[in-house]
């Protein structure tokens, strides 16, 4: 597939959407042909259906690269080809990232790949869509990837609520780490470098000519991250302790302050504090492994292989417990991991799990971003 471009490109394409459009039953009189070197088109292939309400034209670019980045400047220059039919503009590509895909429906374009996915949407006529076939071609590999432990502590600072309209350097986001009241291993300026020119790509973050950036679609790069996302690296352990309400929360509330910062409520009990919806009687908690015998004994907590009603995390990367939702003296419990940690772990444990985090996303997350205009 590296190979094709141009005209062999277009012939490929053409090919795929004429076995699109053959699998609609009562599709008649349809005709795919090159646009070539009509000079104010600005497509490349040209599909004209006739339908019940008239002609439509579906007007196709044909890529076989395309940034998500890019999409937006490629869209705004495409002209119309005849401006007396209905048009459809169409992106048609050897292969279609989730993310190209989200964008195309954003901006009203519909698009297919060779693989045979696709979403053409004629509006009150046809609406294809098909999706989960596997590429028919190697990909080329991501410049970053979203799951390490590096990665993620550049997300969550980009995502997390109380840095929401926050403008970036590279070397800033490196250092940022370090300033925290409770400090987390900052990735190199190698590994920021790597992850922002990928979320740039990605059309995750705009950048700006002073080599700065700013988040800009939140919720898209949560829904990566979630997606991304490696909760089975964690270490997870079931205990039975006879503590309940009160007396547990004051007996965590000390393993807090024994464990400096590096233990928090997690998942559904993080949620009962930052978007109540799922009630569920298991306390949820990340330790850091050397406090685990400090919370054994401030709980008189038992390891169980069933019956449990603590269920213990122990993380792989002390970045969970970046920025911290409450607790401390003040409050009199425990602190939450940061509402972005709560929502992709919840994604992931099963359950109402999903549900939660749906509601975590609507009540604490969203309106965060709304405020700061990053919605």
């Amino acid at each position: 597939m590296n190979t094709l471009s141009g005209f062999a490109l277009e012939q490929v394409l053409a090919s795929k959407l004429e076995e699109l459009l053959r699998s609609v039953p009562w599709l008649r009189n349809w005709q795919v042909k090159r646009i070539g070197s009509v000079p104010d088109s600005g497509f490349d292939l040209k599909a004209t259906l006739s339908l019940p309400q008239g002609k439509v034209v579906l007007a196709i670019e044909c890529k076989r690269e395309l940034r998500p980045s890019a999409f937006q400047a490629m869209a705004e220059s495409k002209a119309l080809p005849s401006r007396t039919q209905r048009l459809v503009p169409v992106l048609a590509m050897p292969f279609v990232s989730h993310r190209l895909a989200d964008m195309c429906v954003q901006h009203g374009w519909s698009w297919y790949d060779l693989a045979g996915n696709c979403h053409i949407d004629v509006p009150n006529a046809i609406y294809l869509e098909r999706l989960g076939h596997e590429p028919v071609h190697a990909r080329s590999r991501p410049t970053a990837n979203l799951s390490t432990p590096e990665a993620a502590r550049v997300i969550r600072a980009l995502l997390a609520p109380e840095n929401a309209g926050q403008r970036w350097t590279q070397r800033k986001m490196e250092s940022h780490f370090g300033l925290l009241d409770i400090p987390v291993p900052e990735p190199s300026l190698g590994l920021v470098n790597k992850v922002v020119r990928y979320l740039r790509d990605e059309a995750f973050i705009e950048a700006f000519e002073d080599g700065g950036f700013r988040l800009r679609e939140p919720r898209k790069l949560l829904f990566a991250w979630r997606d991304a996302y490696r909760f089975d690296r964690h270490e997870r352990r079931h205990y039975f302790t006879l503590f309940q309400g009160r007396q547990l929360r004051d007996a965590l509330a000390k393993l807090d302050l024994k464990a400096g910062g590096f233990a928090a409520y997690a998942a559904f009990s993080a949620a009962d504090f930052q978007a109540p919806h799922v009630r569920q009687p298991k306390t949820w908690i990340y330790v850091g492994g050397q406090y685990i015998k400090a919370l054994e004994e401030l709980t008189e907590g038992k390891r169980v292989e069933s019956g449990e009603n603590l269920i213990i995390l122990i993380p792989d990367d002390a970045g969970v417990f970046y920025m911290a939702d409450g607790g401390g003296v003040g409050d009199r419990r425990m602190g939450c991991t940061n509402p972005v940690q709560t929502y992709v772990d919840l994604a992931h444990c099963g359950g109402r799990g999903a549900e939660a985090a749906e509601a975590l996303l609507e009540q604490k997350l969203k309106p965060e971003w709304t405020q700061h205009k990053l919605l």
